[in-house]
């Protein structure tokens, strides 16, 4: 394979670019079909570094694909992780500007916001909620710089797990008496429900997913710091949004959390 620093580099600025210009691009395995994951993830720290240089501040982690649902729907068979950014963090209720993205979806998930650092390998399920300050309903709006969503898995792991925003509800819960394995969800799209999902569908458990993704940034030397956000995964499929919509997500125990696309 020609793991180069080069091609890394080449590969995050196409990225980099795609997201400026809101134009997307051909997938990066069908330039370079000998793209591994461990490559795609050094393709994403690259372009991590470059948002920083624009000034950009990393606000938390995010897993993808923990559920079967979005596995299957990418034809993948394993997690991946990207990084959140201060700029895109949106508050609860807010009107969001969809001309920012380029073919947007969302995802209900379940907010961690981390007291105390967390860094692997070894890090437990225990682990992960004795560091846990509270949990949020949380809105991720993804997104792929990847024309039509074509993408395998080196492809969405490049494009930073298809970050794009977070909305994030407005009212803390405590873990403490949470069933976050069986805690249930409602997604409503312009009033109509669209979905339902459960805490379990994140690997199992969110916390889980949590405890998975700081053993996996360990082979970086990358820690989940206190006071980031973690998002452990979707519950269900991640559902199609456009200009107009109204998305509320409900939570049995943490609340609803909601976002209209302006």
């Amino acid at each position: 394979m020609e793991a180069t620093g080069t091609r890394i580099e080449e590969l995050a600025n196409a990225l980099y670019q795609a997201e400026l210009k809101r134009s997307p691009i051909v997938p990066l395995t069908e330039k370079y079909p000998d793209l591994t994951p461990e490559e795609a993830y050094y393709v994403q720290l690259s372009w991590v570094k470059l948002k920083e240089k624009d000034g950009a501040q990393i606000a938390g982690k995010k897993i993808g694909l923990t559920s079967k649902a979005m596995q299957t729907m990418l034809g993948v068979n394993e997690p991946d992780y990207g990084h959140l950014f201060d700029y895109m963090m949106i508050s609860d209720n807010e009107t969001f500007d969809t001309e920012e993205l380029l073919q947007p979806r969302i995802e209900a998930e379940v907010a961690f916001i981390l007291n105390q650092d967390l860094k692997g390998p070894g890090v437990t399920v225990a682990d992960v909620l004795a560091a846990t300050k509270y949990v949020v309903p949380a809105i991720e709006i993804i997104d792929s710089r990847i024309e039509n969503w074509k993408i395998k898995l080196p492809d969405t792991i490049a494009d930073n797990g298809s970050s794009a925003r977070v909305v994030l509800g407005s009212k803390p819960s405590s873990i403490d008496g949470l069933d976050l394995q069986l805690m249930g969800m409602v997604l409503e799209k312009n009033g109509q429900q669209i979905s339902t999902g459960a805490g379990a569908a994140a690997l199992g458990h969110p916390a889980y997913a949590i405890a998975w993704l700081a053993n996996k940034l360990s082979q970086f030397d990358i820690t989940l710091k206190a006071g980031e956000v973690i998002l452990p995964g979707a519950v269900a499929a991640a559902v199609d949004v456009e200009k107009g919509d109204n998305v509320t997500v409900l939570f049995s125990g943490i609340g609803s959390v909601s976002v209209t696309f302006g």
